[in-house]
């Protein structure tokens, strides 16, 4: 009967024991040496070449973002330099054997001559000065002493000042390693006694293959698309991935079936990507009735609002990336729906949008951050995109301006332009939110200028400016030299400071809004002064001519040492005296 209780007893206390001993992920796979080190190759092998030419520096300092392994290649170097091979007689390794009684006390933090110092709770000058009255003393059973010290830049200055002295000129059996997230925190003067090694983010398809290794270990099936949406979720950190690694592992253990992308996504909590594109194109549109009920279902759903706008900036990013540069289609790791949608719906947007859209967005985060009713916020941001359109591009705000100034009393005439909607008043718009759909319809194709012929240079630039084209027009104005002009024909030279994309350039915009062909040349030298050149030199000539007339020289008759600051055309206006006008004298200008 005892023997049967026995037995019950230890069923009975299986599970809980099996419980006790789980180890997460980011702690059982966490690499024991350096070929299990991912993502860290220089740093591998300026190791490797210094262990085996015995140049090892007595202090090292580890920099990266959290979970690329700072702590975890601290633990190595101090296995690396204590290693004594399992028949007790090896020499310091880049491969530690992981079997030997050192390799074991430092594996289960027993070594009583590797110390391991949390710097973000032990930060004063009275910790550092116990540190630095153990080092004197040789190490115990070890070839060195090392100090691991987490978080270093977490250390007070005054605590930094005190290591200084002895991080110069340690005993030969000491040796320091530094982690911290922030190295601009710690003082240069720490820094240029330490040998330092940044930690890179892994990248994603590294990360891919890493969490296939370990699913494959621990049984489980999640799809590609499943572990691509894991290794981008982690953002370069391994201990992040492996963390999120482990829940969807433990999630699909009972389902007993591959785990897809969606499954990741719902376990995790993040919002579909498909559903991401179809607010955003629905906000551009200005159809926001259906992007605040896209918004209002996710919400319910329970995702989290500012999820929702960073997932929203994230997309607006990519778009971006894909006009700027089209090799970002081809990652692997995006989804062929994804790839096909973002080509679409990029070519579509032009890049001043973009760009607006990214700012209004990101200015909106802080808004949600801090709001009472985050949901709430999020909608008043999508509205406010869906009005878009309606808010004047920094072109108009100048020519707005450029009115004004010639117009300071405001009698500026409307232009059709002038008399669209404004945000000011939603009254005003009748049809509603129009976002960016005039971008989002298939675009025709742009009309070419008939029966419209430049005559010279000088139209050219017009063109230019009515087109918007304002940095070509003023690398034009300022940085180049006509040296001919004829119909569909253009030599130019180029000034030191001018685009050498500008001849390019020029040729492109005038094929692509004139009917007949053109071709632009460059030479090497030659030409006639530039354009502002030969403004500043009429201005220079009517300087001399106006200093030169009988009203100026009466005027420096009345008024000995006045100077001629600036010259202003009036149009428009006669100033001439009465005697003046019978006489038909000149008039005054």
């Amino acid at each position: 009967m005892t023997n049967k209780k026995t037995d019950q007893t230890a069923k009975k206390s299986a599970p809980d024991n099996e419980g006790a001993n789980y180890q997460v992920l980011a702690r059982k796979y966490r690499p024991t040496n350096f070929s299990g080190l991912i993502g860290q190759d220089a740093m591998v092998r300026t190791l490797t070449n210094a262990f085996d030419a015995d140049r090892l520096a007595h202090a090292f300092i580890l920099s990266g973002v959290r979970g690329v392994g700072k702590t975890t290649t601290a633990r190595i170097i101090a296995k690396a330099l204590n290693c004594i091979g399992e028949d007790g007689n090896g020499k310091p390794t880049i491969n530690p054997c992981g079997k030997c009684e050192m390799c074991l006390a430092i594996a289960e933090d027993r070594h009583l001559d590797v110390f391991e110092m949390d710097a973000a709770s032990r930060t004063g000058v009275d910790d550092i000065r116990e540190l630095i009255d153990a080092v004197r003393y040789k190490p115990v059973s070890a070839r060195y002493k090392v100090y691991i010290i987490d978080e270093v830049h977490m250390l007070s200055r005054n605590a930094f000042n005190a290591l200084l002295k002895t991080l110069e000129e340690p005993p030969e059996h000491v040796k320091f390693v530094f982690a911290t997230t922030e190295i601009r925190k710690v003082p240069v003067t720490v820094l240029s006694r330490c040998q330092r090694f940044d930690l890179r983010r892994v990248n994603v398809e590294t990360l891919i293959r890493h969490f296939a290794e370990i699913v494959e270990k621990e049984g489980a099936l999640i799809s590609e698309q499943g572990l691509a949406l894991i290794a981008r979720v982690s953002d370069g950190s391994v201990r992040d991935g492996q963390s999120l690694l482990d829940q969807i592992v433990t999630t699909g253990r009972r389902e007993e079936k591959e785990i897809g992308e969606g499954d990741v996504r719902e376990i995790l909590g993040l919002a579909d990507r498909e559903r991401t594109f179809d607010l955003l194109e629905k906000v551009l549109k200005g159809e926001i009735e259906i992007a605040l009920e896209i918004v209002q279902q996710d919400y319910i759903n329970g995702s989290d609002p500012l999820s929702t706008l960073q997932d929203l900036a994230e997309l607006v990013h990519w778009l971006t990336r894909i006009k700027v540069a089209p090799k970002t289609l081809e990652d692997l790791t995006v989804s062929e729906s994804e790839r096909s949608r973002g080509k679409n719906l990029s070519g579509k947007l032009s890049m001043a949008n973009l760009g607006r859209a990214w700012q209004m967005i990101v200015k909106g985060l802080k808004e949600v951050q801090t709001s009472l009713t985050p949901i709430q916020a999020v909608e008043m941001i999508l509205v406010r995109l869906a009005y878009l359109s309606d808010l004047p591009s920094p072109n108009d705000v100048i020519r707005n301006l450029e009115k004004y100034r010639d117009h300071p009393e405001g009698a500026v005439t409307p232009t059709n332009d002038q008399n669209k909607s404004t945000p000011s008043t939603l009254s005003s718009n009748t049809s509603g939110p129009r976002g960016l759909a005039f971008e989002l319809e298939e675009q025709p194709e742009k009309q070419t200028l008939s029966n419209f012929k430049l005559n010279n240079f000088e139209q050219v630039i017009a063109l230019l400016d009515d087109h918007d084209e304002r940095i070509l027009m003023a690398d034009l104005v300022n940085n180049v030299h006509l040296v001919s002009f004829e119909p569909g024909k253009i030599e130019v030279c180029l000034a030191e400071a001018a685009n050498p994309d500008t001849p390019k350039r020029l040729y492109s915009f005038l094929n692509s809004v004139m009917e007949e062909r053109w071709s632009v040349s460059l030479a090497t030298q030659g030409g006639n002064p530039t354009l502002r050149e030969q403004k500043r030199e009429e201005e220079r000539a009517l300087h001399v001519e106006i200093k030169q007339g009988s009203l100026m020289q009466a005027v420096m008759e009345n008024f000995p040492g006045a100077e001629i600051e600036t010259i202003r055309q009036i149009d428009d206006k006669d100033f001439s005296t009465p005697e003046e006008k019978k006489s038909g004298g000149e008039k005054i200008t």
